[in-house]
């Protein structure tokens, strides 16, 4: 983690970062060629000892192609911040992923998953023909994969959710139409009218909860930027506050969206204890934290006391998005794997601990490989961050998931983080909505970028397998 006087940068020393830089790009090609080969065999006993190795190799290529995208886009948006206010450099924010994306995903990323994702798509049809099951989830797995790759290389954050989405509803319509068994009445346009919404509702929720944690924080805390004793009373005073307030909203975001997948099956009462307690307890720290900074100048202390709030919420977001978001490669590509085990199209699919595991490291992969543009959008492009805004930008984004949990709202985290960003961008007078323009049009041609791409994928695997 940095200081205000060594502000994050990979490129200080431009020989000594090129020589690293080889050393972790060797490194994490190494583990992902190593995590495939070994999948692959892994999978050749898995499945039906009949079933075609060409197609199941290909299922294993797109979903880890998959997952490599979910990193490179969703987790690279999600520690955009982080980065981008000097609290972490890249490669700290690599490990952090690494260690938290992958626990949630092995923690907590469930041992069962829905075949048929959200019930979009009405794939009833395909009951009888489990071959065109897996053509759609393969070709719904390279769309989604393929406009992941598109949106990352622009430095676009888009969501994930909606690109599988897409990548389903498109290899559904196109296996409909070429078989005669269906078409575009397939396809549950109520729930497609959902996700048009969140793109409005998500970022607007955002944005306004963003506007309000950081016009406080401005005006309780970084109002003193005089260095004075005033401001450290400040900052000892409020800034456990806000801390506090932030463990409590994230670890309700964990409990309700997070570790969801774990049944933990706690009652109203239980949970509210235990999130009061985690937040008292973490008052109780940064109260003991801010007042050892007490011999620094104040701006140097905020810096301090903020990067390290700003640690634990990206290490939570990182957590629950492992748990969660990873699902939108691994349910597609588990079900492909029940159906060639099976050779029935089931309502759930098991979840193999190897697949979350080899999916896990492609998404840090991804994060390493292709994520750097992303990040520089959301932590340098959208509006300047720093650690105080930078905490307020997450901790909203967290409010809003947690709240949107609880009441069922069709949101996306993505939009949620981006409408944060650009409200703390509000309270600066200083966000880029130039730079909204391309963003916006890229969720918007998500859902049918993806589905275009899964149609094309559905024919060409139908065709030759």
């Amino acid at each position: 983690m940095e200081t205000p006087s060594t502000p994050a940068r990979d490129d200080a020393n431009p020989r000594d970062d090129r020589h690293a830089d080889r050393w972790w790009h060797v490194t994490f090609a190494g583990l992902l060629a190593i995590s495939l080969v070994a999948f692959t065999l892994w999978s050749f006993g898995w499945v039906s000892a009949e079933t075609n190795r060409v197609l199941l190799i290909t299922a294993v290529v797109f979903g880890i192609f998959m997952a490599f995208n979910i990193g490179g886009n969703d987790v690279a948006n999600s520690f955009g911040t982080s980065v981008g206010s000097g609290t972490l450099t890249m490669k700290q924010a690599l490990v952090i992923a690494a260690v938290f994306e992958v626990s949630g995903a092995v923690l907590a990323g469930g041992s069962v998953t829905d075949t048929v994702r959200s019930g979009i798509v009405d794939l009833s049809v395909v009951s009888q023909r489990p071959e065109d099951f897996v053509f759609i989830m393969m070709s719904a797995l390279l769309g989604a994969a393929a406009w992941l790759f598109i949106a990352t290389r622009m430095g676009w954050p888009v969501s994930t959710t909606h690109s599988i989405v897409g990548g389903i509803v498109g290899g559904a319509v196109a296996m409909g139409i070429s078989t005669g068994l269906g078409g575009f009445e397939m396809v549950q346009w109520s729930e497609i009218g959902q996700i048009a919404a969140s793109w409005v509702i998500s970022p607007l929720l955002g944005g306004a909860v963003a506007f309000g944690v950081f016009w406080l924080i401005k005006r309780l805390i970084l109002v003193h930027q005089d260095d004075s004793a005033e401001g450290m009373r400040a900052l000892r005073r409020w800034g456990p506050v806000f801390a506090a307030v932030g463990a409590v909203v994230l670890s309700g975001m964990l409990l309700l969206k997070g570790l969801k997948n774990l049944h933990l099956e706690m009652s109203t009462a239980v949970t509210v204890v235990l999130v009061v307690m985690i937040g008292v307890a973490v008052w109780l720290v940064v109260q003991v934290f801010a007042t050892s900074l007490r011999k620094k100048k104040f701006t140097k202390a905020s810096f301090t006391l903020f990067a390290w709030m700003q640690v634990f919420t990206a290490s939570a977001f990182a957590f629950s998005h492992g748990a969660n978001d990873i699902a939108n490669a691994v349910g597609p590509f588990a079900a492909v794997l029940d159906v060639l085990r099976t050779d029935v199209v089931g309502e759930e699919a098991v979840v193999p601990l190897p697949i979350l595991l080899t999916f896990g490291v492609a998404l840090v992969a991804g994060l390493w490989f292709i994520g750097r543009r992303v990040v520089t959008t959301v932590g340098k492009k959208l509006t300047e961050i720093h650690p105080a805004s930078g905490f307020a930008a997450e901790l909203a984004a967290a409010s809003v998931v947690m709240l949107a949990s609880m009441l069922g709202l069709p949101v996306s985290s993505t939009h949620i983080l981006i409408g944060a960003v650009l409200g703390v961008g509000l309270v600066n007078r200083a966000a880029n909505w130039g730079l909204m323009r391309p963003i916006g049009l890229a969720w918007i041609v998500t859902l049918p970028a993806a589905a275009g791409i899964g149609a094309v994928g559905y024919l060409a695997l139908s065709a030759i397998f």
